[in-house]
């Protein structure tokens, strides 16, 4: 299992979302990437494009081209996703790799080539809504923000649940992924 923070060790009442009835809201401001990572989409961009809406095929807008800094240690380069105009969408836009259907591209490509379904997605991704903290572990913000917002991935639940049960296919995959 990878790192992760004490507070995956507490329960809380709370839940999945439902996708697709959530209709994929995590999306609406797209995401930050390794620069590995981008390098492994574009390198399946043939994968992926086929995909895509016509307007979001060209590999080169798929990517902005401001970068940041990791929060974690070992301080890399990220990359954020393009954000393009949805009026469907929750918040009025997307990232670039969001579906009509809500699935993402990166997902329905690792599916297509027959391989994990995350295959393509980037870490922050797969983990949300959890994060990496400053010490590179994961965990999750405070839930109460989280089950508040009408889009959230997390809904109330009448029951408590160990946050690592309910993460345990994410955190399963990112060991996995790590050992690779």
């Amino acid at each position: 299992m990878p790192r992760h923070s004490s507070r995956l060790n507490e329960s809380e009442s709370v839940q999945r979302c439902g996708w697709p009835g959530c209709q994929a809201a995590c999306c609406v401001y797209g995401t930050w990437v390794e620069e590995g990572e981008q390098s492994d989409i574009l390198g399946h961009a043939d994968l992926i494009r086929p995909l895509l809406p016509l307007e979001r095929r060209d590999a080169s807008h798929w990517f902005e081209r401001e970068t940041g800094e990791a929060a974690r240690p070992p301080r890399e380069t990220l990359l954020h996703t393009r954000v393009v105009a949805d009026p469907d969408h929750y918040g009025g836009s997307s990232c670039v790799f969001l579906l009509p259907d809500y699935r993402c591209a990166l997902q329905a490509a690792g599916e297509a080539a027959g391989e994990h379904p995350w295959r393509f997605k980037p870490v922050r991704c797969i983990l949300h809504p959890l994060e990496l903290d400053a010490q590179g572990r994961v965990t999750l913000d405070a839930v109460r923000f989280l089950v508040d917002e009408p889009a959230s991935c997390l809904r109330p639940a009448k029951g408590a649940v160990a946050l690592r049960e309910l993460f345990a296919e994410e955190l399963d995959y990112l060991t996995i992924k790590r050992e690779t």
